[in-house]
């Protein structure tokens, strides 16, 4: 009876990733050896009226890139590893947190909010996002070298009356700005200028959580009064704050502002830490997260989980 207690008294974390780490093909070892992978992608399916798991194995790769599309792939692939995880994670996880689209997951996984409501909603704010900017009007890039301050300030320079911000903080030295596509390239010669080892524009189709994204945050604060948000049983630390919320509103107000507020990605990390954590999980396809992790703060165990493999290593490491 005692080393069962002992065993479950590790203090684990679990988070979920955003887009950039969907990939066609992914999940599909995972959902060999777990079916539950794929009752979850039918479940989102039929919330948004299309096969995501078909879409997410068959591509094309330009149809999942699609923000309207890989949000709800990305969402059902995050739950689909959280299921195949199991209860024992859930009662073991003491802090959840999520990667901009990935808060969306971290909120399902916490009985917030129902995984159909979540996709549709998730499909909706792709589609809001996409509609406030035009194709090719917007752009994100990568500034890998410089620091956050130096980060924020060529975005002043290069903005010259158009858009162009610092928003997601991912690991010290990596910071992803956002803005008019302009405005952007401005900021990536200014950013190489000032000594950025890399300055890499993303392929990414619109410029997220910059002021850009306002309309489409009115847009989803509409939407989502209609959707019923319920106290998380386990707490989620929110990008735009760094704090966890339990009331519903408050939770809406949160993913309003998160459009067009910055991703606090290295302090979340650093609060998950300050928990007493010892092992971070990364749910979903790849393993972008645990890559930030592990520069964020060596201390911490990452682990990504999203094959049979992976998983086996996370029960593992758990429970040893």
């Amino acid at each position: 009876e005692q080393s069962q207690n002992q065993r479950m008294s590790k203090k684990i974390a679990i988070t979920f990733p955003g887009q950039g780490s969907q990939s066609v093909g992914m999940l599909a070892d995972l959902a060999a050896v777990h079916p539950i992978v794929l009752d979850t992608f039918a479940e989102g399916s039929d919330a948004v009226g299309l096969d995501l798991w078909k879409l997410s194995q068959e591509g094309p790769k330009e149809q999942l890139n699609e923000t309207q599309n890989t949000q709800p792939a990305l969402l059902c692939a995050g739950m689909g590893v959280m299921r195949a995880l199991g209860q024992q994670l859930s009662d073991q996880a003491v802090v959840m947190a999520g990667h901009s689209l990935g808060e969306y997951t971290a909120l399902v996984a916490s009985g917030v909010l129902d995984l159909a409501d979540a996709t549709r909603l998730v499909a909706m704010r792709g589609q809001f996002m996409q509609e406030a900017v035009p194709a090719g009007t917007g752009a994100m890039a990568a500034i890998i070298g410089l620091d956050d301050d130096k980060v924020r300030a060529v975005c002043e320079q290069g903005a010259q009356g158009q858009v162009a911000a610092a928003v997601n903080f991912n690991s010290p030295g990596q910071v992803v700005v956002a803005g008019d596509a302009e405005a952007i390239a401005r900021v990536t010669d200014l950013a190489k200028t000032a000594g950025a080892r890399r300055a890499l524009v993303l392929d990414v189709s619109v410029p997220s959580h910059c002021a850009l994204m306002r309309p489409a945050a009115e847009r989803l604060a509409e939407a989502m009064q209609g959707i019923s948000f319920n106290p998380p049983q386990i707490p989620v630390l929110h990008n735009v704050n760094v704090s966890e919320a339990s009331d519903p509103d408050a939770i809406r107000q949160l993913l309003v502002e998160q459009l067009y507020c910055p991703v606090r990605w290295v302090e979340t990390v650093e609060a998950i830490a300050g928990r007493g954590t010892e092992i971070v999980l990364e749910a979903g396809p790849g393993k972008v997260l645990t890559g930030l992790i592990k520069r964020i703060d060596k201390s911490l165990t990452a682990l990504p989980v999203f094959d049979p493999a992976s998983l086996d290593t996370a029960l593992e490491s758990i429970n040893a």
